[in-house]
């Protein structure tokens, strides 16, 4: 385990197996109700977007290896219609009950896609905040 990372960061990640390119991830899907994420949408070579879950990727130094390519999955929608988008949510307001905390800016994920924190701005400073209890309103339409 390599620890949190910033799931913003891991967009810039190519998708890999085995060292070829298969794609770029373009959005993290998340479940916010237990703060998990659920997996990647890539848009693959063939400029078709696929789905990814997390348990079928890992998350290596430089890229997101995957054992088979038959792990991104084509019905994106499906998972779009179940999960939160990260690009939708960012900007978005953070809350805990009726207390603002700030925008969001990022996500930190543990290897296993638990969310570890939210990154809020406040006062101008980017600062970690416990995720469990916290809701986020979409600052703009999803894309």
């Amino acid at each position: 385990m390599m620890g949190s990372r910033s799931a913003a960061a891991l967009l810039q990640l190519p998708v890999r197996l085995h060292g070829i390119r298969l794609g770029q991830p373009v959005d993290v899907l998340l479940e916010t109700g237990e703060w998990r994420v659920l997996g990647f949408v890539v848009l693959c070579g063939d400029d078709v977007q696929r789905f990814l879950p997390i348990a079928a990727a890992v998350l290596a130094e430089g890229e997101v290896e995957v054992g088979s390519a038959l792990l991104l999955l084509e019905d994106v929608d499906f998972y779009r219609r179940r999960a939160a988008s990260l690009r939708g949510l960012l900007g978005g307001a953070v809350t805990r009950g009726a207390s603002p905390i700030g925008p969001l800016r990022d996500v930190l994920t543990g290897d296993d896609g638990t969310i570890a924190a939210l990154v809020v701005e406040r006062e101008g400073e980017m600062e970690q905040v416990d995720p469990h209890g916290a809701v986020v309103t979409p600052g703009r339409a999803a894309a």
